[in-house]
């Protein structure tokens, strides 16, 4: 999180790359009590929805709490910065680890890549992709039914799904596809230190960048060729190579995310699975929005770096202060209805904050959306009886994640 968010090494020259030294008071916002966010959010939200975070080292952070002022932060166009350049010198960070992509660029260069890219993620583009998903459900279900025994619902349902999906938007040849996947989830492990993304990352931009140069010389039916085709020269390599990446990382772990506590909530609710294998599309639709707010996997928007003196909702911002905005919190804030804390499929539709929101906003929204909508009835369709392998309490869980989930969720499928 200090590598990816917050400029201290120039500040104060410190070594961020073990993270254990941060005290609770920086974590805790990425904590969570099995699904839900921790009290302190809910208690932060009702009474200072934009708070400071009492981080070390002189840096003046912000926490927002609130949806509506969430949605100030994240609607607001002037006045803050996502650049990469914000973390260039901290701790390690250089520009060559720059992924590129929209979530760490500003306009104008934000605003000629999304334009670039958002056709390619509407509803009418991704239906060709719909029935290579069903198959790659399918397959999932037919591969968990061969495995004797428990079940990793997390590694051989959750995570191949996106994984898969994505190659087939990007046009990933099949004979790299298991190269893919490895460098895929490399690069959220941070078992191995806060370095391990990062060289991850690394691996996988030039592996994208191999791979443009692969669709330069023979443009296939995928993201990257359609890219190609259509703007040739006015993108380069490495802002395909950065697109693809985007892709990636705003893709597949989130998706993999929520198919397995989506499905998490299902197994501890007979209802909600009765719901989804009897219910119309308009049904499973409803319903994968309220586990969308409900779950809210992506814990914290891309850090907002002020560039000038503001004030939001009452609070001055300073330049240079860092603000970050708890979508998980906003997400439970009753302004959006009652009871949040239970998942309602009932519950009338509400703009939620799960795929953050304004420019920033999450551009494969309908993607994601596409595979859990497929996911989730299949699943419990096809395994009626499944059954969790462990006690609820044993469930692993991340203990402080940006993208919140489980390492493990061993099921009994009958």
């Amino acid at each position: 999180m200090a590598r990816r968010y917050l400029p201290w090494g120039p500040r104060t020259g410190v070594d961020v790359s073990d993270l254990s030294f941060l005290p609770d008071s920086v974590l805790w916002p990425l904590r969570r009590d099995g699904l839900d966010p921790v009290a302190e959010v809910g208690r932060r939200r009702a009474q200072e929805p934009i708070s400071r975070l009492p981080v070390p080292f002189g840096v003046r952070a912000w926490l927002v709490t609130g949806y509506e002022e969430a949605r100030a932060v994240l609607g607001k166009v002037d006045g803050f910065s996502n650049d990469f350049g914000n973390l260039v010198g901290s701790a390690g960070v250089g520009a060559q680890h720059n992924p590129g992509g929209l979530g760490f660029a500003d306009p104008p260069v934000h605003t000629r890549l999304r334009r670039l890219l958002t056709p390619e993620f509407t509803m009418r583009r991704l239906s060709r992709l719909a029935p290579r998903i069903d198959a790659i459900v399918a397959e999932r279900l037919d591969a968990m039914a061969r495995i004797d025994g428990p079940v990793d619902l997390w590694r051989e349902f959750a995570l191949p799904i996106p994984s898969l999906t994505i190659c087939e938007l990007l046009g990933v040849p099949y004979s790299e596809r298991d190269d893919f996947q490895r460098l895929s989830t490399a690069r959220f492990d941070l078992g191995g230190g806060a370095g391990t993304p990062l060289g991850a990352m690394s691996q996988s931009v030039s592996y994208l960048l191999d791979l443009v140069a692969q669709q330069r010389r023979s443009p296939g039916d995928g993201l990257l060729g359609a890219l190609i085709r259509e703007h040739g020269d006015a993108i380069d390599d490495r802002e395909l190579a950065g697109l693809a990446d985007g892709v990636l990382t705003g893709g597949l772990e989130t998706t993999a995310s929520m198919l397995a506590l989506g499905a998490l909530v299902i197994l501890r609710d007979p209802t909600a699975a009765e719901l989804l294998a009897g219910g119309d599309g308009e049904m499973v639709n409803r319903f994968v929005e309220e586990l969308l707010r409900h779950l809210s996997v992506v814990q914290v928007a891309f850090p907002r770096f002020a560039t000038r003196d503001m004030e939001i909702a009452g609070v001055t911002i300073a330049a240079g202060d860092v603000v970050l905005c708890s979508l998980s919190g906003a997400n439970r804030d009753p302004v959006l209805g009652g009871d949040l804390e239970k998942v309602d499929p009932t519950r009338p539709p509400r703009p939620h904050l799960a795929f953050g929101h304004g420019f920033h906003r999450c551009v494969g929204a309908e993607l994601a959306r596409m595979e859990l909508r497929t996911a989730y009835p299949a699943l419990v369709r096809r395994f009626p009886g499944m059954r969790l392998a462990v006690a609820p309490g044993q469930v692993s869980y991340r203990k402080a994640s940006i993208v919140y989930g489980v390492d493990s969720l061993p099921v009994l499928l009958s």
